[in-house]
């Protein structure tokens, strides 16, 4: 049993480093067959390098189960839809929110961009965004991986 489940440990409390705030986050995700923004809304918990949560989008309701690194701002995460299939997100925190690539482990061709951000943070704007998504090169950004739910 992990600290973050033993009731016996004290709490571990939620992340303080300003870029990744838990509560609710909105963004967009971008997808080649069907072109334009993508909106979800999504409720975000970052604890201890631990990234949890949940949401909806398009495509219906989700679950959040990854991981945070507050040294180099990448995370990884799998977006699970209920019932349905799951996604595997890779990105990066610069202080504007997280940008980064989605894509399906099953196949190849489901794959996109991504951007999201702490509600409140007005990076929605689309006159400061491009849908083009580059990620720093890096050969040590974990590969996203299934997570255990």
């Amino acid at each position: 049993m992990s600290r973050l489940d033993d009731d016996a440990s004290p709490p571990v409390p939620v992340e303080s480093d300003p870029r990744f705030p838990s509560g609710p986050w909105e963004g967009y995700f971008l997808q080649p067959s069907h072109p334009g923004r993508h909106r979800m809304n999504l409720s975000l918990t970052f604890r201890a390098g631990l990234l949890r949560g949940d949401g909806r989008d398009q495509v219906g309701l989700f679950l959040i189960r990854g991981r945070y690194d507050v040294g180099d701002g990448q995370c990884w995460w799998t977006k699970t839809y209920v019932g349905k299939h799951e996604l595997f997100y890779r990105g990066y925190n610069e202080g504007k929110g997280i940008w980064g690539r989605w894509e399906s482990p099953l196949n190849s061709g489901w794959h996109g961009g991504f951007h999201i951000w702490p509600v409140g943070q007005g990076f929605h704007d689309p006159t400061q965004l491009g849908e083009a998504v580059e990620l720093p090169v890096d050969d040590e950004i974990p590969v996203a991986e299934p997570l255990a739910i």
